[in-house]
């Protein structure tokens, strides 16, 4: 017996949050529409396109964004599901996006036959995006802070091994705000999820700082433990 819907269909597309951090700044991923056949033709926009009927969503986003950046992301969350009638001027078109944090030192993102432009944007300069995407910054922004005072999110955008003030600087860049720093550092070391390397480095007239790494175990460990984060 074959089965059909009686109500109308909507489209539905994904959309990458893509942050990252570079030179103490923080950007977001973008592409500059190429197709003139479609709506925004030349306009910046988030990486992102219609859905892929035999993957799930995450998994479409992941590959919508490499095909159409060249970036490769491990780790993606899904952030919101936008929905406006008037979102898109093709019709009802929804869309879910993901958030990502990359360094994007470790990514080469480059221009495709789908986008004539591939950049780096800093969050707070970003020029007028297609469709509701300005939005869907503003709310993937809101997340990445707000999930920064109760997980070390933040730490997906530094090296393997960094200082604590490279930990300082990142928090302050994502939330917007210095940070004092003897409080800080006091909140770093009674949550127990650093581990020091045994290696040294030289951050100008400075003495020598101590690198540290993530212990991820240690994390779930606390995690588990219903334990809070905020550091800010």
């Amino acid at each position: 017996m074959s089965h059909t819907y009686e109500y109308p269909r909507a489209a539905h597309t994904v959309d990458a949050v893509v942050f990252g951090l570079s030179d103490q700044v923080l950007k977001i991923l973008l592409m500059r529409r190429a197709k003139l056949d479609q709506p925004y033709p030349g306009a910046w926009a988030l990486p992102g396109g219609f859905i892929d009927l035999e993957q799930d969503l995450e998994e479409t986003a992941r590959q919508t964004l490499k095909k159409k950046t060249g970036v490769d992301l491990s780790w993606m969350e899904q952030l919101y599901t936008f929905g406006q009638p008037d979102r898109d001027p093709r019709g009802r078109v929804i869309s879910t996006s993901f958030l990502g944090l990359v360094r994007p030192s470790d990514v080469r993102a480059h221009a495709t036959e789908h986008a004539s432009e591939v950049t780096w944007r800093p969050v707070d300069d970003l020029p007028d995006l297609a469709f509701d995407h300005t939005k869907i910054v503003g709310v993937g922004l809101h997340r990445l802070r707000t999930k920064l005072r109760w997980q070390p999110v933040g730490l997906g955008l530094l090296p393997p091994t960094f200082t604590l003030s490279d930990l300082q600087q990142l928090y302050e860049v994502i939330g917007g705000h210095p940070l004092d720093k003897r409080n800080f550092r006091r909140k770093v070391h009674s949550l127990n999820v650093l581990v020091p390397t045994g290696v040294k480095r030289r951050q100008g007239q400075h003495r020598p700082a101590e690198l540290y790494r993530y212990d991820e175990t240690r994390y779930q460990q606390l995690l588990e433990q219903g334990l809070d984060f905020e550091l800010v």
